[in-house]
């Protein structure tokens, strides 16, 4: 995956696939001179022993491939532009997933269509509570879904075709707000 919207992706529908019901995506342009994104979740979680083997390609708890390429690729790309990879994870209790890679580095890969990620997540998971936090030098922004059902009602569909379009235009001028007047 060429871009880091993509990986976000992946690594939260590990969370859904782990039984997450409340999911929390953070990325900031610069912490400290890091570009750093987040994913924490509500889900069944990890043991210690699984947390130390996860980075393995070789190791995953998938029933439908004998590897997982996501968390040691995300890994060894970390390092390779001077940051670093953390997880987190208490069973019962859910996991944090933390990448950061140092703002500048020529070779960080972009973001991508973080807002495209975030609708189909939505969709695969209309249920989920999703807050995603957003943070750039002009400001930021929080799209929470449950305000979303508040306004449109607890059983709003995040995969209807209305709503998913919705999303992902609210979450395109929210970014395109932020960062306006920036070279490209």
């Amino acid at each position: 995956m060429r871009e880091l919207s993509l990986h976000i992706l992946d690594l939260a529908q590990n969370s859904v696939e782990a039984g997450a019901r409340n999911l929390q995506i953070d990325i900031d342009e610069n912490e400290n001179g890091y570009f750093t994104f987040s994913i924490s979740d509500d889900g069944r979680g990890m043991t210690e022993e699984m947390v130390k083997k996860v980075r393995d390609p070789f190791v995953t708890t998938r029933l439908t491939r004998k590897v997982g390429m996501g968390i040691p690729f995300m890994d060894m790309v970390t390092s390779q532009c001077g940051g670093y990879f953390d997880i987190k994870s208490q069973p019962g209790e859910g996991t944090v997933v933390k990448a950061a890679f140092k703002a500048d580095n020529i070779d960080r890969p972009p973001l991508g269509d973080i807002a495209g990620s975030i609708a189909v997540l939505l969709a695969g998971a209309p249920e989920l509570n999703l807050v995603f936090n957003y943070k750039a030098a002009n400001g930021a922004f929080c799209f929470d879904t449950r305000q979303v059902r508040e306004v449109l009602g607890q059983d709003t569909d995040f995969a209807h075709p209305e709503i998913y379009r919705w999303t992902e235009e609210y979450l395109r001028q929210q970014l395109g707000a932020l960062h306006a007047g920036q070279e490209e």
